[in-house]
Order: C-alpha cells, then structure tokens, then sequence
C-alpha cells in the first residue's frame, strides 16, 4: 500500500467508531453555533485576529446582546485575509464548509447572510445532536452548572470547574484566597471566574477569611458542596509561577495576616496550604472523582501565554505523589514540557495525561503529543482527545482536524513497522473511547 492509502485507509478507520470528547465547555442553553459570531470568534479565533490588529482582544461575552456580537463580527471579518493561513481559521472554514454549505470568503458584504444561515439552523432542535453524530462524537464533558435543567444529560457529563486554588491572576497575590471565600459564600457550586478576572468588578462578600479557622471552614463547605457522582472531575489550573510547598499552620497564619499587603511568596504560601487541605480531603473520595488541572498558561491582559518552568513539574511530581489514593489528570499547554509530563506518567501511578490543551492545539504539538505519548506510555494511562469547544461546531471541527492529524501519526508508525493497521485501530480506540471511560467514568449515549 502507498503512503497515500495507507493514510486515507488510517483516517477511514478513525472515522469507523465515536469517540469520546471529555473536556469542553459547551452549554445546554445553546449547544450550537448561535450565530457567525460563535464560529468566528471562539477564544482562539479572538487571538488570531487581535495579534493581525484588530483592535479588540477580549473574549466576546457568553451573554452578548445580538447588537454587540454584530459589532464584533463587523470589527473582525476585515482582518480575516491576514489569518486564513492559521489553524483555527481551517477550523473555521471546515465549520462553515461542511456544516453550513458556505464555500465563500466571508466579507463585509456577505457575513449578514452567512449570520442569518446560521441562526436558521440553530432553531432546529434536533440541529446540535445532528452535527455531534457527523462528528463520530458519542459524548461529551462540560462544567455541572452548563447542564442547566438537566435535559440534555443524556449527551453531557459533568466537571466542577469552580474554584481555581491555585492558578494566579494579573496583579492579584491574594487571589487564592479570594478563590475559596467566593465559594464559601455561595449555597451551591457555580462559575469559574475568568482568567482575565478584575477584582473591581466583583461585588463584596458577606464573609472573607481573616484567620486560620476560616480557611478550614471555608474548605469543609466547598468540599461539602461537590455532588459526587454527578460529577466525574473537578477542573482546576495549577500555575507556574507559583512556588509549591508544604506551608504549616503558623506560616499560613502569619501570611493572612499579611493580606492587606500581599507579596507574590505569600501567594504561594496560601495556594499551597488551601491546594495541600483541599486535595486531602477530596483523597477520601477518590474512587469517586478525578482531579483534572490544566498547566502551562499563564495569564495576560486579554489571554494567557505558554509557559512552563521546570521547577514547576518536579513540584507537581511530589503534589501527586502525596496522594497516591486520588487520581490525577492533566491538560498540557506547554509543547516543550510533554517529555517530562510523560516521564510522570510512567513513575506515578495515580497520574494520567490528556489531549493537548489550548496553546498546544496546533498541528505540529497534537503531532509531537500524540507520538511522544503512544511511545512511552500504555494506552490505558493517556486520553487521546478533547475539543475544549464552546459549541457543538468547534467539536466537530477540531475532531475533524484531529482525526487527520493522528491518521498520519498512525500510518508513519505503520510504515515502519511498528504497528500494524489492526494494531493501530485497537490502541486508537483504547485512548480515544476505553481511557475516557476507564479512567473518567464516561459512558456513551445515543446521540
């Protein structure tokens, strides 16, 4: 067979079963593209078009009015030629190609139209079902407050992403506190706060840790609150720039009462005491939840970059190890720290990594990880895939994209004997369906 058979023969058989899509952010509100605006202007679509000079590099609201998601697609589509070589714009045109019929370049004259296709088919129910089934997708995870009322639980299944212990945010050193006090002020788990979080705009809470006893109450009723269960994960970040240790009592004790004037090493002191009392409590529950964090983004002005410092792996390395009866999974955003990653994974037993998260969603990284992974890892400690979509369209995109992007991984490793083609459809569904079920608990559902 030729090089070029034997990979349309690999991306056939990719195609021949679903698989799972364990980390996204997909709503129940609106599971597919609400407009242009939700296909053009997903986070890493904003990137693109704001490092070609467009002037806006915020995410575009969740809850925009129609009149403000018009004013960014008009602000967008101008800078649109200057990003067609990127990526995501691929995954932009194989959504509107294979999903809307649009063959065009969308231009000032013409996005209204395209717009107007769009809101068409998403008032069809049956629509977002529709294109999870194109998409060979048999389930999908998203954060427990997206499943709203519960209806569409039979494609969802959940993670509590709510609190971030430990990851930083711009100029905030006292921000793993302000983390946990939220959640204590809350009766049931809600939303994560963004990672571009601006402590004026929050309003002030009833209760705020001042001492010690505060910080052990605070962490009893967060753990209180998680439904488990319902929920197969909690999804958090653990930042790089923190410096992770073992803080006692009366370090922690004396850090609050810096608050006021907070330094980034008492930052790190409450990150660590708060991650250090938290995963203890969550290890009496580990048969029952798995604790997913993301690592190697670090927040900017509008964004994050790719960041990780070797430092950080050994630490995480002894965070993991210290609780050896939870489970552990990590989303990778640093190509360049997959290596080390691994040689965790191999060593620790309770560890696991999963897809390629964010700045590593680019063909050359999913390549390395995918390969690096099948070489030192068994298939039963790596999750081949997830799409970390705001849509159903996104997903069906970046499993569209993927499955090419292992297909040709596969068919190198069969043309050079490595695997075999039976070899390579076996461990390809062995990290793309059994790891998602085996280590997360997912189960898969008629779409």
């Amino acid at each position: 067979m030729t090089s070029t058979g034997r990979l349309g023969s690999m991306e056939e058989a990719l195609s021949s079963f679903s698989w799972m899509d364990p980390h996204t952010h997909i709503d129940a509100a609106h599971l597919c593209a609400r407009g242009l605006d939700d296909i053009l202007l997903y986070h890493m679509g904003v990137s693109d078009l704001y490092a070609a000079g467009c002037p806006s590099g915020a995410r575009v609201p969740e809850d925009r009015s129609t009149l403000e998601a018009h004013r960014r697609v008009t602000e967008a589509v101008p800078f649109l030629p200057k990003v067609r070589n990127t990526f995501i714009s691929w995954g932009v045109r194989i959504i509107l190609e294979d999903l809307y019929g649009w063959r065009e370049p969308v231009t000032p004259e013409n996005w209204r139209r395209l717009d107007a296709l769009i809101c068409e088919r998403a008032s069809d129910a049956e629509w977002p079902r529709e294109i999870l089934r194109r998409a060979g997708i048999a389930r999908t995870g998203t954060e427990l407050w997206r499943g709203r009322d519960g209806s569409h639980d039979d494609l969802f299944q959940y993670a509590l992403e709510w609190a971030f212990f430990s990851r930083t945010q711009w100029g905030q050193p006292d921000i793993p506190l302000f983390e946990l006090e939220r959640t204590w002020n809350e009766t049931a788990p809600g939303q994560a706060i963004p990672v571009t979080f601006d402590r004026k705009t929050a309003p002030p809470l009833a209760k705020t840790i001042r001492n010690l006893v505060d910080v052990h109450a605070a962490v009893s009723h967060y753990c209180a609150l998680i439904p488990y269960g319902r929920v197969l994960a909690t999804a958090t970040h653990i930042s790089t720039d923190m410096d992770y240790s073992t803080p006692d009592d009366a370090t922690m004790a004396a850090a609050i009462g810096r608050r006021d004037h907070a330094s980034d090493l008492d930052r790190d002191i409450y990150a660590s005491y708060i991650t250090n009392l938290f995963l203890a409590e969550l290890e009496k529950h580990g048969h029952e939840i798995v604790f997913q964090f993301s690592i190697g983004a670090e927040s900017l002005p509008y964004e994050s970059s790719s960041r990780l410092n070797q430092r950080t792996i050994g630490q995480l390395a002894e965070l993991v190890a210290r609780y050896p009866r939870l489970r552990f999974m990590c989303f990778l955003s640093s190509r360049h720290g997959n290596q080390s990653m691994c040689t965790l994974a191999r060593e620790l037993p309770n560890f696991t990594l999963a897809g390629y998260w964010w700045h590593n969603f680019f063909p050359g990284a999913i390549q390395q990880v995918i390969e690096e992974r099948l070489d030192m890892l068994p298939i039963n400690k790596q999750v081949g895939f997830f799409s970390d979509a705001y849509c159903v369209d996104w997903a069906y995109a970046k499993a569209k994209m993927v499955r090419r992007l292992m297909a040709e991984v596969f068919a190198r490793k069969i043309e050079r004997g490595q695997y075999t083609q039976d070899d390579a459809l076996g461990i390809a569904k062995a990290i793309l369906v059994d790891s998602s079920r085996d280590l997360l608990g997912m189960r898969a559902s008629n779409c």
